[in-house]
């Protein structure tokens, strides 16, 4: 596939790392020179210095032969333009574009991006995504990555499996045997920074970290059953309140009304802004790093400090200093990868990347076949991919026992007619299934291949 990224930024550069590990033909537009060479110097791809929205630009990066062009510069408009120019003088199939202003994205503004006025098939955003990603994990304290497939029905969780565990050292198959109404698969394990897919007869030991599909009826019934049965944070500390912070705060006040929130925002003018927009939360001026105005906050009752700023380091020693203080948990937002492994150390609890976020709503229009959803995990050594079987599939028909399945790749759930289908032996996939599957990065084009319109794979 021939892509053209504007922006060679986080996201930007991250997206280019993806691809271009794939195989694709990768060109990367920036006005950043700087940026362009790091990026031609470490990744095997094109680097243009220009202006993305420029036709002489977007002409010399090859966009009359692009399928598809991802816009994710800074600024919103630059990638609406870039759209558009690549649509009406390149004709490019696929454009997807990052958009960060609110403003764009009212409900009353949805036909704004049809094809009949700025034509974008698709937007992402990632304020909006990392928002949603928080509230999730808010909501399941003692999972450090949750994503929900086929219409939500269906949520995987990463549960780290401590010492107490009542599920260690037990054969995968017999869990399925002691708790058979129990629609719970692991689907993979992350041991000692190894990730590896298990087979029934594989067990779970105490510092595993298990990626779990199970229903959303049941989620509460699975995390008990892996020893973690940790109260829901009703005390929460929030440190950053631009649009991620914002957005939490608000659909915390309308769904969650016995929560208490207080918010941190260092710049005035910010602050007020907030503090008009919400009704109950309290909002304070200053820095998170501030020990008084986190005493002021009162971070030793708390729950649970949230840490939404543009600054990773402030957001890491904000969760450090909370815990001190005797806050219960901390979550923390971090951009740059390089500190994710740090994190741990430093005694946060959990983190959340907003580039592996929006990376993985990238490839969910990049993969081919009928891919419904993507979660990238592991720093893109896995994906979960949720994808809907076709009558050509080769899962289509045998019993799940007789299928000769490629290394890497574990079948999580399966949902049909809205109901969700615990995938043992003898299970056979039917047409229009939408199936659930955890896979390594060197499985994931032949589960590209299995879900195919066309024939010529099979």
């Amino acid at each position: 596939m021939r892509v053209i990224i504007c922006g060679a930024g986080q996201v930007g550069y991250g997206i280019a790392e993806r691809l271009a590990a794939e195989d694709n033909d990768i060109s990367v537009i920036d006005t950043s020179a700087e940026l362009i060479q790091v990026i031609r110097d470490t990744l095997d791809v094109r680097g243009f210095v220009g202006h993305g929205a420029h036709p002489d630009v977007l002409a010399a990066a090859g966009a009359e032969q692009a399928d598809m062009i991802i816009a994710a510069t800074l600024y919103d408009e630059v990638n609406i333009v870039a759209c558009e120019v690549a649509h009406a003088l390149f004709n490019v199939p696929t454009k997807i574009a990052r958009i960060r202003a609110q403003a764009y994205l009212q409900p009353h503004y949805q036909d704004l991006f049809s094809r009949d006025h700025m034509p974008i098939d698709v937007i992402i955003s990632p304020e909006l995504e990392v928002g949603e990603m928080v509230l999730r994990r808010i909501a399941l304290p003692g999972v450090s990555d949750v994503v929900r497939f086929a219409d939500e029905t269906i949520v995987v969780m990463a549960i780290e499996c401590l010492e107490d565990c009542p599920v260690i050292n037990t054969p995968l198959i017999q869990l399925s045997n002691l708790f058979p109404d129990l629609p719970s698969t692991v689907m993979a394990i992350i041991r000692h920074d190894t990730l590896l897919i298990p087979r029934s007869a594989d067990h779970l030991v105490a510092g595993d970290v298990a990626y779990v599909a199970t229903t959303k009826s049941q989620v509460r019934r699975t995390l008990a059953l892996f020893g973690h049965e940790e109260p829901e944070a009703t005390r929460i500390v929030i440190a950053g309140g631009g649009n991620v912070g914002l957005y939490v705060a608000q659909t915390i006040e309308a769904k969650q009304p016995k929560t208490k929130v207080k918010l941190i925002e260092p710049n005035l003018t910010r602050a007020n802004a907030i503090a008009d927009g919400l009704r109950r939360s309290l909002v304070l001026h200053g820095s998170a790093l501030d020990q008084k105005l986190l005493n002021e906050a009162e971070i030793q009752d708390a729950d649970l400090l949230v840490a939404l700023t543009n600054d990773d380091q402030v957001n890491m020693l904000a969760g450090v200093m909370a815990k001190r203080l005797g806050c219960k948990s901390s979550l923390v937002l971090i951009n740059n990868p390089d500190y994710l492994d740090l994190s741990k150390s430093l005694g946060i609890d959990a983190h959340i990347s907003p580039r592996s976020v929006t990376i993985s709503r990238v490839l969910q229009h990049v993969r081919r076949g009928r891919i419904r959803a993507v979660h990238s995990v592991q720093k893109g050594r896995a994906e979960i991919i949720e994808a809907e079987a076709l009558e050509t599939s080769p899962l289509v028909g045998a019993p799940l026992r007789d299928l000769d399945l490629p290394d890497g790749l574990r079948i999580g759930a399966i949902y049909r007619n809205g109901e969700v289908i615990r995938p043992d032996g003898s299970v056979r996939i039917k047409p229009q299934d939408r199936v659930v599957i955890f896979a390594t990065a060197e499985a994931v084009k032949q589960v590209e291949q299995m879900f195919r319109v066309s024939l010529e794979f099979f």
